[in-house]
């Protein structure tokens, strides 16, 4: 963390109330006054770190540039970072009451960029409700009523890797071949003689190269969220990303990660070598392959620490909990929602009876 001397805040130059950062004006904004104070170098290129992990963070920047207290969750785990003007009242990620103040912030790398949220809260929960009145398994109680949810604007740490890629490969390639052949059948008592056509396969041996660059190989660092709640948020532009500054996370939560950056490494070839797979499988052609065998060299492989908005909420129906999110970027949303027992029953029934007539006007038509 910096020292006293290079923290920042930002109080209001006419009242001296806190500003935050506004979604609609991309600026500091005051809650107390309104007055706005233009955030400078928004488009500022992200700069790209180069992956050595033997001094990678030590070597990194660890100096976010403002007040920060760290929290975590003694229910959950989850740690985040909030401006010393901001208090969490329950857990943004599981609810629970029971966040604590921790007395020692551990060292961690320090964003390179940032993309600033675009959607309000306002806007947020309106996507919600229409959302949820698409649930069309959802109770007809669910879809009407408003519910109650905690929302918080929270930046998910994430990883993004470039790197070139060259990989070597073997396999066995098979291609269809066609030939007519004579064969006998029975037919009301009789032998007789008919010329079918048959496929067969002819394998042979090949070897190439493919070659690949990667580019931000997207990779969240957050294991507080459930991996296909997060994957159906929708994309992020990250051609929007702006080098980070403390304006943007002032007003919300900065999560801190919890995936570092090696592993994050790992689950990113995991990602390039199902596309290098792909790739190759296109270049070596054929009608089937076996026996693939690819060998892959990266290298120049870069990294960046970056910030990505999101609105996360839990809500209670029922007294059973569901979770959400809105892409703080688009509004798209990924959620879970409850469902009706009667319209699923329903549903079933409808496609049961829909089958049976089907089979009924078959066996007919026989």
């Amino acid at each position: 963390m910096s020292s006293e001397a290079n923290q920042v805040s930002f109080p209001c130059q006419s009242c001296g109330g806190q500003m935050m950062f506004d979604t609609e004006s991309q600026n500091l904004k005051c809650g107390y006054c309104a007055r706005e104070e233009t955030i400078e170098n928004i488009m500022t290129e992200p700069q790209e770190h180069s992956l050595n992990f033997a001094d990678v963070e030590e070597a990194a920047s660890t100096d976010w540039d403002t007040e920060q207290q760290a929290l975590s969750c003694s229910n959950c785990g989850g740690q985040m970072l909030l401006s010393n003007h901001q208090t969490a009242v329950t857990c943004p990620f599981c609810g629970s009451p029971k966040v604590l103040p921790q007395n020692d912030a551990e060292r961690s790398i320090r964003p390179e960029s940032v993309l600033p949220f675009r959607i309000s809260q306002e806007q947020a929960i309106s996507s919600f409700r229409a959302w949820k009145r698409k649930r069309w398994f959802a109770p007809n109680q669910f879809k009407k009523q408003n519910v109650n949810s905690s929302l918080n604007g929270i930046y998910i740490p994430h990883w993004t890797y470039d790197a070139n890629t060259s990989s070597a490969y073997t396999a066995e390639v098979g291609t269809y071949h066609y030939r007519n052949e004579t064969r006998t059948r029975t037919v009301n008592g009789k032998t007789e003689t008919y010329t079918e056509r048959v496929r067969y396969t002819v394998w042979h041996s090949t070897s190439g190269t493919y070659s690949r660059f990667f580019d931000d190989v997207l990779i969240p660092a957050s294991g507080q969220y459930d991996a296909k709640l997060l994957g159906n948020i929708g994309k992020f532009d990250l051609k929007n990303l702006a080098a980070y500054k403390p304006h943007y996370i002032s007003g919300f939560i900065a999560e801190r990660y919890s995936v570092p950056l090696k592993q994050g490494w790992d689950q990113a070839t995991n990602v390039m070598d199902g596309a290098i797979s792909g790739g190759v499988r296109g270049q070596i052609g054929g009608d089937e392959q076996r026996n693939v065998n690819i060998r892959t060299h990266y290298s120049n492989a870069t990294y960046k620490h970056i910030l990505l908005p999101i609105w996360n909420a839990i809500y209670t129906y029922q007294n059973k909990q569901f979770r959400y999110m809105v892409n703080g970027e688009t509004g798209a949303v990924s959620g879970k929602a409850p469902k009706s027992a009667w319209k699923i029953t329903f549903f079933s029934l409808f496609w049961v009876a829909v089958l049976v007539l089907l089979i009924y006007f078959i066996s007919q038509s026989q």
